[in-house]
Parts: structure tokens; C-alpha cells; sequence
């Protein structure tokens, strides 16, 4: 099986690379599951679906208080 002769390779390397075989693999497998998740992703759904289903609060175009602001800004 293609597994056990990775191992039996990963057990012959110097005790030195380890660390950067296991980097190698994890970012490899990572790699993988994102190309897998990006396959899966649903279909983009079309601007403006949602036209009057919901409506904005007027509040939410007035400014924010100073104390808020200042949160952001410092």
C-alpha cells in the first residue's frame, strides 16, 4: 500500500528534517480540502434576490457616536 512505503520513506529521513516533511504534508493535505471545499461551493446566487424582502432602518445611515468611533479609531 502506497501509505506504509510513505512511512517506511518518512522513517529513513535524518532526524534533523522531521519538522519539515510534517510542514510539507500538512500544507499539502490542507491544500487539498480547499480544493475539495471550492468544488463543492453552491452556485453564486444573482445580485438583488432579495428586493424587498427586508428593509434598512433609517438609523442605520446616522453617524455613529463619538465613543464608537473613537473604539475604531484608536
Amino acid at each position: 500500500m502506497v501509505q506504509d512505503r510513505l512511512i517506511d520513506e518518512i522513517k529513513q529521513i535524518s532526524p534533523e528534517k522531521p519538522a519539515e516533511v510534517y510542514d510539507f504534508v500538512h500544507y499539502f493535505r490542507l491544500g487539498l480540502a480547499h480544493e475539495e471545499q471550492r468544488q463543492t461551493l453552491p452556485e453564486k446566487r444573482p445580485i438583488g434576490s432579495a428586493k424587498g424582502r427586508f428593509q434598512v432602518n433609517a438609523s442605520f445611515f446616522e453617524p455613529l457616536p463619538d465613543h464608537l468611533l473613537d473604539t475604531f479609531e484608536n
